[in-house]
């Protein structure tokens, strides 16, 4: 059974907070790297539906489907419904941590007939390392082992499964009430029992529900349909953290393409300074404090090993790696023929000065809300913070990650104040001693630049880069950082310029107009959008604000899911999937919007709200 591509919003996503897997409405693994996230790919079609691999399991006949998740969890449920009767995928992974002495990674599918009766076919075809390898078949009593010389996939099956042109299959039948388990296990081959298998279900259920309870006092400022939004968006990023090394991943895929066809195709699976900073301040707005704490600790552990602050990259592996070598993938077509197929990362080599504004900023933001800073951890910031004094004069690379060259980007000069900034205020708040003087002349200096050559007096707007006439969405940030505030009108006249030259009629955000070194066009870029959300709310134009949140909710997946960016031609979602960065911009407006319509919010306020 070969399977197609499928757009994004078709997809759901379940993991155990190791790896992640995406599952189409047709009952198909499509992408699944073990034994985690970063790992080469056992299942592929997302890249390649030919060559790629995949398990399916669906009806044999005509049908119509539907997924959902069970409310509250990463438990994810696929309907089928057939003119003979109807049928229940539901899959889930068991959340945990990593194992000293092996690795037990696992996918449980749950095959249940609700009503008449259902033939089901199942295939699976594993590929292991990308495609590139194709497995041996053994037979077993209670299912199938594929393997190569290094690793191996059991597939424990309840029907008889019969082995074909590199592939294994079979039909099932069900009838109303009956159930079925498959269990996909890695490098492991142990049975389960079905009522092993309904336990192991019950549990994971009960972890997710105790999880997302931890949210639910924080976002009581966020209303109706928003809430449950709000709540997937947090599960999608705690699906991101790894809960052993603190490290959160950016998105869970590579190289889905910016424009199909195109060659805008990164690899996401990886953890930035910037994106992770920004997940674990919106996970610690709703609640959420161990993740945060947690990145914390992977951030001290990565800086605390880096004798010059100078050569901190942008990313890192989720085991901090810092050797991201980007290649590209020959054997693979790539997502709807969107070629190359990229893995590791050549932007992590870029310099890029916004990140040391990300990191004081989460530290700040947690520290003001009670978290405390270790001296060790201080002597580190310090470090940090005078290393700042020196590089913000200097050309970088900039938060879109630009290979057209280095310039005098105007974010990267906030991001540059923000870290003095949050330096000063932490130093005075906890007493730890710095070079106050110097750091407070180094920030006004950034202040004076950004003001006097970040500004154009002809858009009335701030601009992408010192001396320029480009727009950047990253400019609504400026009073979102506490840099100016709200009422001033270059702020007002920044966001006109954006209404006017970056959003369309959908209320959509492209994030310059200006080229960046690499051909091809792209998306609308989600993320964006929420900042213009925040901007106008905070500005007191919180219907025009609403208006524009809820345009962009037109475009999210029928589970909740956002990948970066939305297709400009029909309205399909683009890049990879699902996407950190529009999940936080998600949490933080409905947020935002919430409190400044007057919601009650308990938990502790962002940066931004008086």
């Amino acid at each position: 059974m070969a399977v197609q591509f499928k757009n994004l919003e078709d997809y759901g996503v379940i993991g155990n907070l190791q790896a992640c897997a995406l599952i189409g409405r047709d009952g198909s693994i499509d992408w699944l790297c073990f034994p985690y996230l970063e790992s080469p790919s056992v299942f592929a079609a997302l890249l390649d539906t030919e060559r790629g691999g995949y398990f399916q399991i669906q009806p044999a006949a005509k049908y119509e489907s539907l997924q959902s998740y069970i409310e509250n969890t990463n438990i994810l449920q696929t309907t089928f419904n057939t003119p003979l009767g109807a049928a229940v995928i539901t899959d889930f992974m068991k959340p945990e941590g990593r194992k000293e002495d092996h690795y037990v990674r696992e996918v449980f599918r749950k095959v249940e007939c609700i009503k008449g009766e259902v033939d089901l076919e199942i295939s699976f075809s594993p590929r292991f390392k990308y495609a590139k390898v194709l497995p041996d078949f053994e037979l077993t009593e209670t299912g199938i082992i594929a393997q190569t010389q290094n690793e191996s996939l059991f597939l424990q099956s309840p029907a008889s499964l019969k082995v074909y042109d590199h592939e294994a299959g079979s039909i099932m039948t069900l009838t109303g009430g009956k159930t079925a388990w498959y269990v996909l296990q890695y490098n492991h081959r142990v049975p389960l029992s079905e009522q092993d298998c309904e336990k192991l279900l019950s549990s994971v259920r009960e972890f997710w529900l105790r999880w997302v309870h931890n949210s639910l006092r924080s976002i009581y400022a966020v209303e109706g349909h928003w809430h449950s939004l709000v709540v997937r968006s947090g599960l999608v990023l705690k699906l991101l953290a790894n809960p052993e090394t603190g490290a959160i991943a950016a998105a869970p895929t590579t190289s889905l393409p910016e424009k199909i066809g195109g060659v805008r195709n990164w690899d996401y699976r990886y953890c930035w300074i910037r994106d992770s900073s920004l997940t674990a301040q919106a996970l610690f707005h709703i609640g959420h404090v161990k993740e945060s704490q947690d990145f914390r600790r992977w951030m001290r552990d990565i800086v605390g090993q880096t004798k010059d602050p100078s050569s901190i990259q942008v990313m890192y592996g989720l085991d901090g790696e810092v050797d991201l070598e980007e290649r590209i993938l020959e054997n693979l077509s790539g997502y709807k023929d969107s070629s190359p197929v990229r893995i590791g990362n050549g932007a992590a080599k870029q310099k890029q000065l916004d990140i040391y504004g990300e990191l004081l900023n989460a530290v700040y933001d947690t520290t003001r809300h009670g978290e405390e800073i270790s001296f060790e951890n201080w002597k580190i910031i310090k470090k940090i913070v005078n290393y700042v004094c020196l590089a913000w004069k200097e050309k970088d690379s900039g938060i879109w990650e630009v290979r057209g060259g280095t310039r005098h980007f105007v974010y990267s000069k906030l991001m540059c104040w923000v870290a003095l900034d949050r330096a000063v205020k932490v130093s005075r708040s906890k007493g730890f001693s710095s070079p106050l003087e110097k750091w407070e002349k180094t920030r006004e200096a950034i202040r004076q630049a950004i003001i006097e050559r970040g500004f154009s007096k002809r858009l009335n707007s701030f601009v992408q880069a010192f001396d320029s006439e480009t727009l950047d969405a990253t400019s609504l940030l400026i009073p979102l950082m506490d840099f100016l505030s709200f009422d001033d009108p270059r702020v007002q006249g920044t966001i006109e310029a954006v209404l006017k030259k970056l959003v369309t009629k959908e209320g959509l955000v492209y994030r310059y107009d200006s080229d960046d070194g690499l051909p091809g066009g792209e998306g609308y870029f989600v993320l964006c959008s929420f900042w213009l959300v925040k901007a106008l709310a905070l500005s007191g134009r919180v219907e025009e604000a609403e208006e524009i949140f809820l345009k962009v909710l037109k475009y999210i997946s029928p589970l909740g899911l956002l990948a970066e960016e939305i297709d400009p031609e029909n309205g399909t979602q683009l890049g990879n999937f699902p996407q950190a960065f529009s999940h936080i911009g998600l949490i933080n407006s409905a947020l935002y919007l919430g409190i400044a319509k007057g919601k009650k919010y308990k938990g502790p306020k962002p940066i931004g709200i008086s």
